[in-house]
């Protein structure tokens, strides 16, 4: 509670006294103390006293006169809904990093029932905000987070008006009611704001008086150490949420600058860093990415300047074990979403806690056109100096925003060199108009090549399909495809099964079903857009040999096996890494799409080796809750030798298995239907929606094994965080 200064004396309590019901005026005030309660900062014992016996005498002077003291702003609607603020008797009294709740009076003279809202000068955003395509992306639009060129480090505050229940975001329009403010300070200390409250647009009184400065006395916040430990005792980062009880997160999102995402609800932090918090009792959760259980408790914080929190994390898995180390190739430092300045981004600093927090082996932060003037200066032929024996980190480049990118973004990793010669320097300048050329100039100084966000330009719009193909091949024009016509068409089904009516012809609506269909199934012979920035040349690329993987994990995943599926079935033995193209995919964290990659027992991880150890195929792909963690046909393993059979024959396919006891309920994890259907499930950038922090259980899931795109045998595992051992017998027919 914003605390009551000197004796408040009976003409001020009269002074803001007016004629009102009791019995809703009783029914306001009820619900005020019950909300105060709920958020740890209630009304003095006597007072409440006073309050009820008030409240069964009916008195409404009396109530006023005993709850006013309290009141820090007092807001006046008059008859033509002006609005005028006057500050209250109540002392302006904050605590840093922690929301005060603050007592407000409103007289409602007009009897008007909008919401009310409190807004200050010194409230708001202090980051830049995100690019408009990345709030779409992330389903975040309407948090307004795009860029603010308003927005300065120098907003201490952040305001809202508490409307859970009890209490309700409406006015009521009774003649005088009691509402509650949250008032959160990211500085301590002794500063000035400037509060006011609007009911709708202009409906502040003249000369200013729809608002009122306010000198506030800031408490310092409690300065938290977190000792954080491993499961085997080491120091270690990790990832907290910390809450209150009304919901809110701390630090709150809005006063969030680098190390800490305003995008994410979570901070990182290392063993013996700090975070400011507020006295008091706050939920934290806390983990280091899909390996490690989410693990929540209580933590009661001491009203002092220093404070310490000891966190052990938990595995259910560890690929180490295993000889596999995680890596996310396609994470960004600058552009998107997290920047002060676009141009700019983050530092090597900021990303590295994200990577090591998330418990990644690798991250690859990849410079990419708009941050390249500033970024560059990052890059170095080997890893970065931030590394760590079993987590490093290395900046390259992804080939988007240069000349390069007409049919697609590329991942460069391990490059020795960034600047592509004949460009002097510049991302437009001297660069070729098509990837292959600079996946060829990467690959001949040692580094490893690959496709971004593979399937966008690859899904299936079902009309415009279906009019190219009109377009080429109706050659009467009568508006139908006969079967002779189709002769040399690429139909997405069979021509018999295109045609539901058995008419002998195709209708553009059957043409555009048989798409719809086609779109869910895995192979298709859909024709895709062609239209994105995803893997559309990688089919002259991997043609040319300059390309050794195709990305997934953050695009709807039909697509983006599709493409590989054909590739492989040509004869092509090209690798899939996952990414996650964070921020500009998704921002909810880094290593959402992995790659997990077999070095065997190493004590260090040596960077150019797990590179070459993608490129071969020594590998799985996951988002961490699901492993593959051994898998082997004839006891070869992907990526060691080429099995060779002289005849058709049965094979033995064994493997290792394990699946997380929890999941994220989302659509990337397909724990959420898609209502567009089977073709969208597993795409990260419907991740957000809905918004949520729930888990869904284990259960079952289906092994499949699958040979020329064809599921051939499946089996059902627990998912129960154990490590399952499957043995299958495969007839292998052709080459595959």
């Amino acid at each position: 509670m914003l605390e009551l200064g000197a004796t408040v004396h009976g003409e001020i309590a009269v002074e803001l006294r007016v004629p009102v019901e009791a019995q809703p005026l009783s029914a306001n005030i009820t619900r005020v103390i019950q909300a105060l309660q709920f958020l740890g900062a209630p009304l003095p014992s006597e007072t409440i006293e006073g309050l009820e016996v008030a409240v069964q005498a009916g008195d409404a002077d009396r109530l006023q006169d005993l709850l006013d003291p309290h009141v820090h702003p007092v807001v006046t609607i008059n008859p033509e809904s002006r609005v005028k603020v006057q500050r209250g008797p109540a002392k302006a009294r904050l605590q840093q990093a922690g929301f005060t709740p603050a007592l407000v009076k409103i007289i409602n003279q007009s009897t008007l029932t909008s919401e009310l809202r409190i807004v200050s000068p010194q409230s708001g955003q202090v980051y830049a905000g995100m690019t408009p395509l990345s709030a779409k992306r992330m389903q975040r639009t309407h948090l307004k987070e795009t860029l603010a060129k308003s927005a300065a480090p120098g907003r201490f505050l952040e305001l809202e008006m508490y409307s859970r229940p009890p209490m309700t975001p409406n006015l009521s329009g009774l003649r005088a009611e009691y509402a509650i403010a949250l008032v959160y300070s990211s500085e301590p200390g002794t500063r000035e704001a400037t509060i006011g409250f609007e009911v709708g647009q202009g409906n502040q009184d003249l000369g200013f008086r729809g608002e009122a400065p306010v000198l506030f006395d800031i408490r310092p916040a409690v300065r938290v150490k977190l000792r954080v430990k491993d499961q085997d005792g080491t120091p270690a980062a990790a990832r907290f949420i910390f809450r209150d009880q009304a919901g809110h997160v701390f630090p709150p999102q809005a006063k969030r600058l680098a190390p800490d995402f305003y995008f994410q609800p979570q901070i990182y932090r290392r063993d013996g860093d700090e975070v400011l918090l507020p006295p008091g009792r706050l939920t934290m959760e806390y983990s280091r990415g899909p390996e490690y259980r989410q693990l929540r408790r209580e933590v009661t914080l001491p009203s002092r300047s220093l404070a310490e929190v000891e966190v052990k994390l938990e595995r259910w898995i560890n690929p180490r074990d295993y000889g596999f180390y995680s890596g996310d190739h396609h994470i960004h430092g600058a552009g998107c979403a997290h920047y002060t300045s676009p141009t700019e981004g983050v530092t090597p600093e900021d990303m590295f806690l994200q990577v090591n927090g998330e418990g990644l082996n690798v991250g690859c932060v990849l410079t990419w056109g708009p941050c390249f003037d500033y970024q560059r200066r990052f890059f170095t032929p080997t890893v970065h100096q931030l590394s760590g024996p079993l987590s490093v980190m290395k900046y390259d480049l992804e080939i988007s925003g240069f000349g390069s990118q007409a049919l697609g973004h590329v991942c460069l990793l391990n490059l020795k060199e960034q600047i592509y010669p004949g460009s002097e320097g510049t991302k437009i300048k001297g660069w070729p108009t098509w990837t292959t050329p600079v996946m060829k100039w990467a690959r001949a100084q040692g580094a490893v090549t690959g496709y971004a966000h593979s399937a966008s330009g690859l899904e299936i719009d079902a009309w415009d399909a279906t009019k190219r193909l009109f377009a080429r091949f109706d050659t009467n024009h009568d508006g139908l495809l006969a079967r002779a016509e189709c002769a040399g068409a690429l139909l997405p089904l069979p021509f018999d099964a295109i045609d539901t009516d058995h008419d002998g012809a195709l209708a553009e609506s059957e043409l555009v079903t048989a798409h719809d269909r086609s779109a869910e199934q895995l192979p298709n012979l859909a024709v895709p857009q062609m239209n994105g920035v995803g893997a559309m040349e990688i089919c002259v690329s991997v043609a040319a040999g300059a390309c050794d993987f195709i990305s997934a994990m953050d695009t709807p995943r039909i697509a983006e096996w599709n493409m590989w599926y054909h590739l492989l079935n040509c004869g092509f033995p090209l690798k899939v890494s996952g990414e996650t193209d964070f921020p500009c995919m998704s921002g909810e964290r880094v290593g959402q799409g992995r790659v997990y990659v077999h070095l065997g027992p190493v004590n260090q991880i040596d960077f150019g080796a797990w590179c070459n150890g993608l490129a071969k195929g020594r590998s799985y792909v996951s988002d961490g809750f699901a492993h593959a963690l051994g898998f082997t046909v004839n006891d070869i393993a992907p990526g060691y030798d080429d099995l060779r059979l002289a005849a058709p024959a049965n094979v033995r396919v064994r493997a290792k298995v394990a699946f997380a006891p929890e999941l994220p309920r989302a659509v990337a994890y397909g724990t959420i239907a898609v209502p567009n259907g089977n073709r969208f499930v597993g795409d990260t950038v419907t991740l957000h929606g809905p918004r949520t922090d729930e888990v869904a259980p284990g259960g079952k899931r289906l092994v499949e094994i699958v040979v020329n795109g064809k599921r051939v045998a499946t089996k059902e595992v627990l998912a129960d965080g154990q490590v399952h051992d499957l043995d299958f017998e495969i007839q292998i027919h052709q080459s595959s």
